[in-house]
C-alpha cells in the first residue's frame, strides 16, 4: 500500500466470582504484567496528556502501543503497509493480552473480550481505524458522501453481529427505525453511531472522526480516523474491512468514484442495514432512487476493478476476496462465510444452539454466548471452534505469527520505534517515545514525520550517541 494503516482495539473484561478482584482492576494488572514482568515494551515515563499520566501505558517492542483508556485496556497496532501485516499485528495485540492472563494463572477466571457492547450496562468499546492519506487530497462533498456510503454499507461483510439492540435512551436524538423488537443485527456499533462526521469521540460517536491529528508531517499527511467499525474475531473479516477501505481511499485520491452511490442519510442507513440483518437491505439514495446495501458495495467493487486491477499483487488479492464475499452474500451462502464473516458465523452458531435447546432470541443464554464468541482465550472463545472452509481457515491460521508480538513491521517507521524501545528496555536510560518522535537521555530527539520511512539507521545512531 502507498499508505500506512492501523487499528485501535478497546477490550472488554469479564471476571468470574473466583477472581480475587473486580473487573475494573484487571486492565491495569495486565498492563503492568506486560511492561514490568514480560518486558514487552517501554512504559511511559512522562505525561502524554491530562488523561495519560506516567505509567498509564507504553510502546511495545513490536512498535504498537498498549495503554488504559477510560478504564479499559486498549491496543494500537504499529503502522502497517500491507493488509496481511495489519491483520497479523492486530492479532498480536490479542495474543499479548491473553499471554498475560496465562502467565498470571487466571485464564479460567478472567477473560478479555474483543467485542463492542456490554449487554448488561450498555457500555460500548470501540475499534478505530486509521489510514494515512496525502494532505493535498480534498474531501469535497461528493467524495465525503461516497465514502460515507461505502462505510455504512461495508457492515454487510465487516459487521461482528450482536444479539438484541441498544436502549432507545442510550444515545438517541432521532427515533430508531420502526422495526420493532430486533432479535439479531449485523453490527455492534450501528446503534451507537449518532453523526456522520464529528470532531469529538466520546460523546457524539460519528462514522468519521474529524479531528485533524496526523501523527506525522502535517504538511504531507492527514490521518483518516474511523469510528464506525466493529472489532472482528475473523482475520479474514479484518482483511476485508481494511483492504476494501484502502482501495476506496485510493479511488478518492485519484478522483475516480462510482456514480449515484450517495445515501440520503448515512447514519440512518447504518442502523437500518444492521437491523434488517441481511445484505440486500434497502437503502435510500440522495437521488431519490432505491438501492440495496449489496448493490452499493457492488458498484464500489466494479469501479475498483476498473481503476485499480493489475496494479500489484495485494490489490488484486483484495479485489478477489471482495468479489468472493459479495457473491457469497448475494447467494446467502452461510456455509461459505463461516469463519470469514463474523455476523454470519455468529448467527449460525446461535441459531444452531437455539434449535437444539428451544430458546427464544431474548433468552439471556444467547447474550452470554454472544460475548463468548469474542473471548480471546482459544480454549473458550466460540470463534475458534468454527468449522471454516480450508481456504478461510488457512488464511486465519497463517495470519497468526508469534514473532509479531516482539518484532515490528520491517517497512514502516514502526521498525525504528521498535529498535528504540528495545534499547530503552535493555539499558534503562531516560526516554520519551511517541508515534512521530523518539527522545533518548532527555536530550537527543529524532523527529519521524514520514510513516513510510523505517528510520532504522537514524534510530540506531540516536541511541548510540545517547
Amino acid at each position: 500500500m502507498n499508505r500506512v494503516v492501523g487499528l485501535e482495539t478497546e477490550y472488554g473484561c469479564l471476571v468470574s466470582n473466583e477472581a480475587d478482584r473486580g473487573a475494573e482492576s484487571w486492565p491495569a494488572r495486565v498492563r503492568n504484567h506486560l511492561f514490568k514482568k514480560a518486558r514487552a515494551g517501554a512504559i511511559d515515563l512522562h505525561h502524554r496528556d491530562y488523561e495519560e499520566p506516567p505509567g498509564n501505558g507504553g510502546f511495545l517492542l513490536n512498535g504498537g502501543r498498549m495503554y488504559l483508556d477510560m478504564g479499559h485496556l486498549e491496543y494500537a497496532t504499529p503502522e502497517c503497509r500491507t493488509v496481511r501485516d495489519l491483520v497479523t499485528y492486530d492479532l498480536a495485540g490479542d495474543a499479548l493480552v491473553q499471554s498475560a492472563l496465562d502467565a498470571m494463572g487466571v485464564r479460567e477466571d478472567v477473560a478479555f473480550l474483543k467485542n463492542n457492547v456490554d449487554h448488561h450496562t450498555g457500555a460500548t468499546f470501540g475499534c478505530h481505524e486509521n489510514y494515512s492519506m496525502r494532505r493535498e487530497t480534498e474531501f469535497t462533498r461528493e467524495r465525503m458522501g461516497a465514502l460515507l456510503s461505502f462505510l455504512a454499507t461495508r457492515q454487510i461483510f465487516a459487521g461482528a453481529g450482536r444479539v438484541g439492540q441498544a436502549s432507545p435512551q442510550a444515545c438517541e436524538v432521532d427515533p430508531l427505525p420502526p422495526f420493532g423488537k430486533v432479535d439479531f443485527q449485523l453490527s455492534q456499533r450501528a446503534d451507537h453511531i449518532m453523526n456522520d462526521v464529528y470532531q469529538w469521540v466520546q460523546f457524539n460517536r460519528a462514522i468519521i472522526n474529524a479531528r485533524d491529528e496526523p501523527l506525522a508531517d502535517y504538511r504531507r499527511f492527514r490521518r483518516l480516523h474511523l469510528l464506525i467499525g466493529d472489532s472482528n474475531m475473523s482475520p479474514l473479516a479484518t482483511a476485508l474491512k481494511v483492504g476494501t477501505t484502502h482501495l476506496v481511499l485510493a479511488l478518492i485520491e485519484e478522483g475516480r468514484l462510482p456514480q449515484s452511490v450517495m445515501l440520503e442519510d448515512a447514519v440512518m442507513a447504518t442502523r437500518t442495514i444492521s437491523r434488517a440483518g441481511r445484505a440486500d437491505a434497502p437503502v435510500a439514495l440522495e437521488s431519490g432512487r432505491g438501492e440495496t446495501a449489496l448493490g452499493v458495495q457492488e458498484k464500489f467493487h466494479a469501479t475498483a476493478v476498473e481503476v485499480l486491477a493489475g496494479r500489484d499483487e495485494e490489490t488484486d488479492w483484495i479485489l478477489e476476496q471482495w468479489a468472493w464475499v459479495l457473491d457469497a452474500l448475494r447467494r446467502d451462502d452461510t456455509e461459505a462465510m463461516i469463519g470469514a464473516v463474523d455476523w454470519a458465523s455468529k448467527k449460525w452458531l446461535l441459531e444452531t444452539f437455539r434449535a437444539e435447546h428451544g430458546l427464544a432470541w431474548d433468552d439471556p443464554w444467547l447474550e452470554s454466548l454472544d460475548l463468548e464468541y469474542h473471548n480471546l482465550n482459544p480454549a473458550r472463545g466460540l470463534f475458534f471452534a468454527l468449522p471454516a472452509s480450508e481456504e478461510v481457515d488457512g488464511f486465519n491460521i497463517r495470519s497468526r505469527r508469534e514473532t509479531a508480538l516482539r518484532e515490528p513491521p520491517q517497512d514502516t517507521r514502526a521498525k525504528g520505534r521498535g529498535i528504540a524501545v528495545q534499547w530503552f528496555v535493555e539499558t534503562g536510560m531516560p526516554y520519551v517515545v511517541d508515534w512521530d518522535s523518539v527522545t533518548a537521555n532527555d536530550e537527543q530527539t529524532l523527529a519521524m514525520g514520514d510513516p513510510l520511512c523505517t528510520y532504522e539507521n537514524e534510530v540506531r545512531a540516536l541511541v548510540e550517541r545517547a
